[in-house]
């Protein structure tokens, strides 16, 4: 028990790497930060692409997506960071993340918002129309705010899969809470600071899934 105590949950060590930890958070932070409002936008610019009326706008859309979400994550996130330079384009870390991630994020959003206008009885499309609306009026004030309110439980799901699926920046380095961990892992020769880097996340995730839950029962 010992032995455990000083390999995986030491005190002093996750005292002395926290400060070095806490830089990696807020990391992980600004990635969230830009990606989630960034990918809920394009999901519903996604949405709008895979219900179109026009057949050659909705069919190479749907299949990007089926692709996308069909892709895995950390190759398509291997495949900007090193694979791009071979034809000439090189981009930084961060932006890699950001274009991976964000082409991930806006195939799943872009799915649950299509579920969810699906959802919306045609006759409240309909009937919005009837009293005077204009198509993009009944988007904005009848079929969406119904849409997003019927898969919202959907939506936080997807949002705290983008936050974990910002762990796999750590395999570019780029300074996320991860890579911190396991870099103060490196230094420390104590498995601590992953210990440290974990219960960093259930603290922040936790409360959501649970939020969900309460949503789900709700809805």
């Amino acid at each position: 028990m010992e032995q455990f105590t000083q390999e995986f949950f030491n005190l002093d060590v996750m005292a002395k790497v926290a400060p070095f930890l806490l830089q990696g958070l807020l990391q992980t932070l600004l990635l969230c930060s830009f990606l989630i409002p960034i990918g809920l936008v394009s999901g519903i610019l996604v949405m709008l692409l895979t219900t179109s009326p026009y057949r050659l706008l909705r069919w190479p859309v749907i299949a990007a997506v089926d692709f996308f979400r069909a892709f895995p994550p950390l190759v398509l996130l291997v495949f900007v960071y090193a694979g791009l330079p071979f034809i000439g384009l090189r981009v930084p870390a961060l932006v890699a993340v950001a274009v991976a991630f964000l082409i991930n994020s806006a195939s799943y959003y872009g799915e649950i918002y299509r579920a969810g206008m699906v959802s919306v009885p045609k006759g409240q499309r309909e009937a919005a129309r009837s009293t005077g609306l204009s198509a993009t009026q009944t988007l904005l004030y009848v079929t969406l705010p119904q849409a997003i309110r019927n898969v919202l439980p959907d939506l936080l799901s997807n949002t705290v899969e983008l936050v974990k699926l910002t762990t796999l920046a750590s395999v570019i380095s780029v300074p996320e809470l991860l890579h911190s961990a396991n870099l103060a892992r490196s230094l420390t020769y104590n498995s601590s600071p992953l210990i440290l880097a974990a219960i960093i996340y259930l603290l922040l995730l936790l409360p959501v899934v649970r939020l969900i839950a309460r949503l789900e029962h709700r809805l």
